[in-house]
């Protein structure tokens, strides 16, 4: 990791690749403001937290006051340590041509800049101290949000809702190994050991809300990187027609003919502003008695299903309502629905039940009936929306702010706690107060790490070279 410096001014473009019609390149560093004084006519002095009209000055034409002008910008300035990285900020946003862009980049690396690696200037607002370790990788989840909840979370992570639950978890650490701490270095001034039961108590009362922390995890995961939703069933159940209602336009391919669906049909959409990937797969079926054969196409597209169904979130087995009986493949995942995640609909509501439905309702749970739908219709996908997103939310338990996102703050905060437990077991087997204080030290550092104040440079790199270049 190159360390933060004063003299190391860096530059890049902020805005995304392409044409637009505006177009932003940020300076930041100790030279910044002389580095881009030099290549624009400005009609004042910048001045921190105003924003002027200059002229980009053509390359061709030098520096002077006769200069002809390449491009008008809005440049703006940000005086250290009122800004983003917390050094001189200048951003200049020209007209988004990549032509105008580029030059504007290259002229400023030729008076000392150097560009930007990609996440570096939120690498700097880390390590000047703007930013802890969770809020700089809400930046990017900011960035990265596909859906307004998204964008919601990560927002509340930027400004410190992970962090405002951390601080309470960690002053409260730190004050139970400096009473533990003067209990052994003042022990001839009288200074009263604390009792075990009394340890025992406060390392419980740390404990608990990280391990509900922990617990936000897997909801937490979810809204970062969304759902996955597997739609099963035999062949002609209507799977790709509920596809389609749920996507909300004519994705996959729909006919009277079983079997339409030969590979999986994959599509993105927002459920309560939750990502979830919805997945359409060929009819699951088998050759009855050897008098069918299975084509090889249908072969492997079975064997796609399978293979989505292991992998999904949820399972969504469709069973057609008007069938007169249930086939094996049907009756076996309707088995395994009561071992796993799944969700039984049965479509097909608006024409007459057959045998299979009733049949269906013997290997159901009394409190989870199949929802009842009609794709065709449109009956009954509303309530199938909503059973969904109860799926998605039992996987994990929503918390009101601070979530916890990402494996990295999982690891963290699992290794503090496994550090607690250790410090736990220390103090039943009545060892010296000198060896728990190594097990709550241990508990001390994870937690650091999790706002990065004592994480590795080799992970801070992994984290920024995620970010795009020129955030």
């Amino acid at each position: 990791m190159i360390p933060l410096s004063s003299s190391d001014t860096i530059v890049a473009i902020s805005t995304p690749p392409g044409r637009g019609g505006i177009g932003i390149v940020r300076l930041s560093g100790s030279q910044a403001v002389e580095i881009a004084s030099g290549l624009l006519r400005l009609r004042q002095t910048l001045t921190h937290g105003h924003a002027q009209v200059a002229d980009i000055l053509d390359p061709e034409c030098g520096d002077s006051e006769s200069a002809r002008r390449l491009d008008e910008a809005v440049v703006t300035y940000f005086q250290a340590p009122n800004s983003y990285t917390r050094e001189d900020v200048v951003e200049m946003a020209a007209h988004g041509s990549p032509v105008i862009l580029e030059y504007v980049v290259r002229a400023c690396m030729q008076r000392g800049a150097r560009l930007a690696r990609p996440g570096e200037f939120t690498e700097r607002a880390f390590l000047s101290g703007r930013l802890d370790l969770t809020q700089a990788e809400a930046v990017r989840d900011l960035i990265e949000a596909q859906t307004l909840y998204q964008a919601k979370i990560a927002s509340e992570q930027m400004a410190g809702a992970l962090s405002r639950r951390i601080r309470p978890i960690k002053q409260a650490l730190v004050e139970l190994i400096a009473e533990l701490e003067a209990g052994i270095d003042f022990a001839e001034d009288d200074v009263d050991l604390l009792e075990p039961s009394i340890i025992g108590a406060r390392i419980a009362t740390i404990a608990e809300p990280l391990t509900q922390l922990a617990a936000s995890f897997a909801y937490g995961r979810l809204v970062r990187d969304g759902f996955s939703l597997s739609i099963v069933g035999r062949p002609n159940a209507g799977k790709s027609s509920l596809f389609n209602r749920l996507a909300q336009r004519e994705r996959a391919i729909v006919t009277a003919m079983p079997g339409t669906t030969r590979d999986l049909v994959t599509e993105r959409v927002s459920l309560g502003g939750i990502p979830l990937e919805l997945i359409d797969t060929a009819g699951l079926r088998q050759a009855a008695n050897g008098a069918e054969k299975l084509d090889e196409a249908e072969s492997m597209g079975i064997q796609k299903s399978r293979e989505a169904m292991a992998d999904a979130d949820v399972v969504l087995l469709v069973l057609d309502a008007t069938a007169e009986e249930l086939t094996r493949e049907e009756i076996t995942l309707l088995e395994q629905m009561r071992a796993r995640r799944g969700l039984v609909v049965a479509n097909k509501m608006d024409l007459t039940r057959g045998q299979a439905y009733k049949a269906a309702l013997s290997f159901l749970d009394a409190h989870t009936p199949p929802v009842e739908t009609s794709a065709l219709t449109g009956e009954g996908i509303a309530a199938l929306q909503e059973k969904i997103l109860t799926s998605i939310h039992a996987q994990g338990t929503e918390a009101e702010s601070g979530l916890v996102t990402n494996l990295r703050q999982q690891q963290a905060i699992t290794e503090t706690l496994r550090s607690l437990q250790d410090g736990q077991a220390a103090l039943d087997a009545s060892v010296p107060h000198e060896m728990l204080l190594l097990d709550l030290y241990a508990a001390l550092r994870n937690l650091d790490a999790l706002t990065g104040e004592t994480t590795a440079d080799d992970i801070l790199n992994l984290i920024f070279s995620t970010f795009c270049i020129g955030k």
